[in-house]
């Protein structure tokens, strides 16, 4: 093994005419770019998705259990949940329909009940608010109810802090002139931007009591909430808390409910890998000319080699520690490249991100080392079968025909 490393390092260092060193060179660079271009995509991608689900998670909870429960049950349910090991924190809440009227303006809102004090052990909502609050301390005793709503929301109905709102419920009450929809008078309170388009243009806040009372749930809650030490075992952690409240009620995860957009992030990312492995993939070929280009340079070479003893095993070596040589360094090089791309696009502003949109102004980076080496595997499984076919063609070489016409 050492003679055909040996071999190898000196044809790759002392190639001959331009032509050579050219062709070596690019097959370097084609791993290189592609290596880099890989990293620092999935890197961003990755960014990302994780900026995502802290967005998501951090405006809801790991794991949310569906029912309605009444007043003097879901405080025991909670007590049951928050003695499993793996919980950190439980919270009541409600969650219903509603049409939100401001001004002229009506739209579809899912309005969800709340304790402030509670919430902010299952999420950072609280962190959220931008302006005002859950519960004012200065308003008049007679004030309506207190309502909080998403900034994205607000700008719909162009509504502001201090301003009166009318909720109106889907549920519909008998009166003596015949059947109407339920309606309730809030002040808005504050307004929050969780960072996520979804949750701050479709949900208003509302005191617990409040939102209870106007879906007519007479102080009763449609679940709970609950914040685990690991998100990660949160589909193991649901099982038991399905045991502890019985199978009356859905629990349901973070990932589950939002299963289509984690889907999607996460075709997304296998895309983009298959589609930039291709720039590796054209390196390869690169590698494979290179090779093929170097078999008939050292035709000469080869065929003394074999004169001498060397069986076309060793031959075939040869070729296959350069084809080796020529990814390690380009891989190498590609994820030295990609560190530095990724530090460049984390710590300067380079590509500005319109924070109206996505809330944050630098494009997130997160590497991860499952990504790295998935690339590098990948870089030197292509380039292994690249250097293949040159290393058998050259291993089939003739000795008398080698030094004869070589």
């Amino acid at each position: 093994m050492k003679f055909q490393r040996f071999i190898a390092t000196r044809y790759m260092l002392k190639r001959k005419g331009l032509f050579a060193i050219i062709t070596t060179l690019i097959g370097v660079a084609g791993v290189s770019v592609g290596v880099a271009a890989l990293i620092t995509t999935l890197a961003v991608m990755t960014g990302f998705q994780t900026d995502i689900k802290e967005k998501i998670v951090g405006a809801q909870s790991h794991i949310l259990v569906f029912g309605r429960m009444a007043a003097e049950i879901y405080p025991e349910k909670i007590k049951q949940v928050e003695a499993l090991p793996e919980v950190t924190g439980a919270a009541p809440n409600v969650y219903g329909q509603a049409i939100i009227s401001h001004r002229g303006q009506s739209v579809g809102v899912i309005i969800r009940g709340l304790v402030p004090e509670q919430e902010a052990k299952i999420n950072n909502l609280n962190d959220s608010l931008v302006e005002g609050s859950f519960q004012p301390t200065d308003w008049e005793d007679d004030a309506p109810a207190p309502l909080v709503l998403g900034t994205e929301l607000a700008g719909n109905i162009n509504a502001f802090v201090g301003d009166e709102v009318v909720l109106i419920s889907p549920q519909s009450i008998s009166t003596g002139a015949g059947m109407f929809p339920k309606m309730k008078r809030f002040r808005i309170s504050g307004l929050l931007r969780t960072g996520y388009y979804e949750f701050d243009n479709t949900i208003a806040y509302a005191p617990l009591a409040d939102a209870s009372d106007f879906l007519g749930l007479k102080q009763g809650v449609t679940g709970i909430a609950v914040k685990l030490k690991d998100m990660n075992k949160a589909e193991t952690v649901a099982k038991d808390i399905q045991e502890a409240v019985g199978y009356g009620y859905a629990v349901r995860t973070f990932a589950q409910m939002n299963s289509t957009l984690y889907a999607a992030l996460k075709l997304e990312k296998a895309v983009m890998f298959i589609i930039l492995f291709l720039i590796i993939l054209v390196a390869s070929l690169n590698i494979a000319s290179n090779l093929i280009l170097l078999g008939t340079e050292k035709l000469r070479d080869i065929g003394i080699m074999r004169a001498l003893g060397a069986s076309p095993k060793m031959i075939r070596g040869i070729f296959m520690w350069e084809a080796m040589m020529t990814a390690t360094v380009g891989i190498v090089l590609g994820v030295g490249l990609a560190l530095l791309l990724c530090w460049v696009i984390a710590t300067f502003n380079i590509v500005e991100l319109p924070g109206d949109i996505y809330y944050l102004t630098k494009v997130p980076v997160r590497i991860q080392i499952m990504d790295v080496l998935a690339v590098i595997a990948g870089s030197y499984l292509v380039c292994f079968f690249a250097g293949l076919y040159p290393a058998i063609k050259a291993s089939r070489v003739n000795p008398t025909d080698a030094i004869r016409y070589g």
